[in-house]
């Protein structure tokens, strides 16, 4: 070979980017979709194909108490060749850490057990947890203390043997209102198994999510996407698609980018047929681009 043809093809090597399914660059971030917005009255295998087709890269998927159910959604995952990468875990508002009671505890610990479980039989990385709830009964001290304690003295001990990140999100249960609050909350777990889902949609009646991002940083394990538009006066909200609400997609974008997250951004909106599907897939890979979705 030529010097010139060489290093040509050295270059060429070199500018290299693999692909995900969607034509973005890897390095751009995978797209997920939550399991709950693909259509119930299709088996498990038909919903991951049909998601695989939209051009989504992964699925999250909730919770699966039964053995042969959690066996189905393995195999689906496997016949689609569409990975689940996370676990949205159930129970965590009907049975809260934060909870005085024992036996509501005891309720919330073997959801998570079954949870981060389910994360191992389907090669998942990552268990989402809401770690409390504050309410007329539980003070916002008492939700930060128990639940931090719950999850270091009999939830981290299953995560770490298991290598599955428990990946703590922010939400409407009036706790960590703020990204200094929540930055705070993870480095007292002192673990590298607690980690932070963040929802770009679920802080903006308080805050803006490009400026949550950059606090919370390298914290960050997963992402959600959704969009609201807000209607201040009143104190309501909309559920919008992606790019048709009141987010700053371009700007949250560019925070993600200045933080260094490339993981898995999976969209949690409602549910639809495949061309709905597609679109959103499509509004995926705008924002992904840098564009307005």
């Amino acid at each position: 070979m030529e010097r010139r043809t060489f290093l040509e093809s050295i270059l060429a090597l070199a500018a290299w980017t693999p692909l995900g399914r969607s034509g973005q660059p890897a390095s751009a971030g995978r797209k997920a979709v939550l399991i709950s917005m693909l259509p119930t009255n299709l088996s498990y295998a038909e919903r991951f194909a049909l998601a695989r087709d939209a051009g989504f890269d992964a699925v999250e998927m909730q919770t699966v108490a039964h053995r042969d159910e959690a066996h189905e959604v393995g195999e689906a995952a496997k016949k689609a060749g569409l990975p689940i990468h996370s676990v949205m875990n159930a129970d965590h508002w009907r049975f809260p850490l934060s909870s005085a009671d024992r036996p509501v505890v005891d309720r919330s610990v073997a959801g998570m057990e079954t949870s981060l479980h389910n994360a191992v039989s389907w090669g998942a990385d990552s268990v989402l947890l809401v770690p409390a709830v504050v309410d007329p009964m539980t003070s916002y001290r008492g939700a930060w203390r128990r639940s931090q304690r719950v999850i270091r003295e009999r939830l981290l001990p299953l995560a770490t043997d298991l290598r599955v990140i428990i990946a703590v999100e922010e939400v409407w249960n009036k706790f960590l209102l703020s990204p200094l609050e929540f930055a705070r909350y993870v480095d007292e777990l002192d673990s590298a198994w607690v980690k932070v889902y963040f929802d770009v949609g679920n802080v903006v009646f308080y805050g803006y999510p490009q400026d949550w991002i950059r606090v919370l940083g390298p914290r960050i394990a997963k992402v959600h996407l959704k969009d609201f538009q807000l209607d201040r006066p009143n104190g309501r909200f909309t559920w919008k698609n992606l790019g048709e609400g009141d987010i700053d997609w371009p700007a949250v974008r560019r925070a993600f980018d200045d933080v260094g997250y490339h993981g898995v951004f999976t969209t949690e909106l409602s549910s639809g047929d495949a061309a709905y599907l597609k679109d959103v897939s499509s509004r995926v890979d705008r924002f992904l681009a840098g564009q307005q979705p």
